[in-house]
């Protein structure tokens, strides 16, 4: 991957609606979503979408296909492996070490969010 391919797919993806939706599409996988479908999960009106959606395909990271009525977008996986290749692919190699890269952890947020404690009423009646 050149640098100026990548820089172009870092900007694209450096505003928050166009990173949520890229996301999105990566969760959802090869067979991707109609544009409504995408404004509804993220509550994004449709002429800001657009716009949103405009610049992840001129990044080259989505495409669009048309099926009846509808509009899909859908991930390129090759062009995000190769976003993350590009960054990770000298990892360590000054230090002589071997790098890992490690699937990301829960955020913190979310990881507290899901911590369940008993109420402070329970664990006296314990």
């Amino acid at each position: 991957m050149q640098t100026s391919q990548t820089v172009k797919m870092l900007s694209a993806l450096a505003q928050e609606s166009r990173l949520a939706i890229f996301r999105l599409l990566v969760a959802q996988g090869p067979e991707g979503l109609p544009v409504g479908t995408i404004g509804e999960r993220l509550d994004i009106p449709n002429a800001t979408l657009s716009f949103h959606l405009k610049e992840l395909l001129h990044a080259g990271l989505v495409t669009s296909r048309q099926t009846g009525r509808f509009v899909y977008y859908a991930p390129i996986i090759d062009a995000m492996n190769g976003l993350v290749g590009f960054l990770t692919e000298n990892c360590c190699s000054a230090s002589g070490e071997s790098c890992i890269v490690a699937k990301p952890s829960r955020s913190p947020k979310k990881a507290a969010a899901k911590k369940v404690t008993a109420s402070p009423a329970r664990r006296r009646a314990s």
